[in-house]
């Protein structure tokens, strides 16, 4: 089946359900939310075989309407793709960057599984950044580990802002001077973040 033809058949069942798309790449565009949409997409998931149309079906799924709902499968494809080096590493990437707005505890276990396996490469990164929707405490402690990848460094900082994990102060005070000029950002507004947030919560204790 060709590219064209599979798309063809995403997007006759996104236009059953009244979206008037031509292509799924169409719902990158898309302006309102779409939720019953996620199931149809989560269908075709699996088994669509073009990879072009397969990152565009991942990309659609990467909203908060998917929250909760795509993790699991979105694991069970970042699996199926090859570790990268390879001619797939966008579809990872895309892949886990979905992960990061859609992932839950639910899913906790495979999301610190694959983080940690470094055979995965770069498209680990957004991996880091998933931890960060974690309500898990553990959470924290696997990105302070994090830390020590150099892959993934800046993004377990992300996450550990978002989490507003301020344990983490004295683990990423080094990052500061950091080669990368965007993690010596990230680490700064990231140790504002946690003093203001530990001062807060002193000012509260005292009251």
């Amino acid at each position: 089946m060709t590219r064209q033809e599979e798309d063809k058949l995403v997007t006759a069942d996104l236009n059953h359900l009244g979206m008037d798309v031509a292509s799924v790449f169409d719902l990158m565009k898309w302006k309102q939310s779409y939720p019953a949409a996620v199931p149809v997409l989560l269908e075709h998931l699996p088994s669509v075989q073009d990879m072009g149309i397969k990152e565009g079906i991942v990309r659609a799924l990467t909203v908060k309407e998917a929250r909760g709902k795509a993790g699991s499968a979105l694991v069970a494809e970042f699996r199926a793709v090859p570790p990268s080096p390879n001619a797939n590493i966008g579809l990872k990437w895309a892949i886990a960057n979905a992960l990061s707005v859609v992932s839950t505890d639910a899913i906790f276990g495979d999301i610190v599984a694959l983080v940690k396996d470094k055979q995965h490469g770069k498209s680990r990164e957004m991996l880091a950044v998933a931890l960060g929707n974690m309500r898990n405490p553990a959470a924290v402690d696997v990105l302070i580990e994090l830390l020590n990848d150099d892959e993934v460094a800046g993004h377990a900082l992300m996450a550990l802002r978002r989490l507003k994990a301020h344990k983490a102060l004295a683990y990423i005070e080094r990052f500061v001077s950091h080669p990368k000029s965007w993690i010596r950002s990230e680490t700064l507004k990231t140790i504002k973040d946690l003093q203001r947030l530990a001062k807060s919560e002193s000012r509260s204790t005292n009251r």
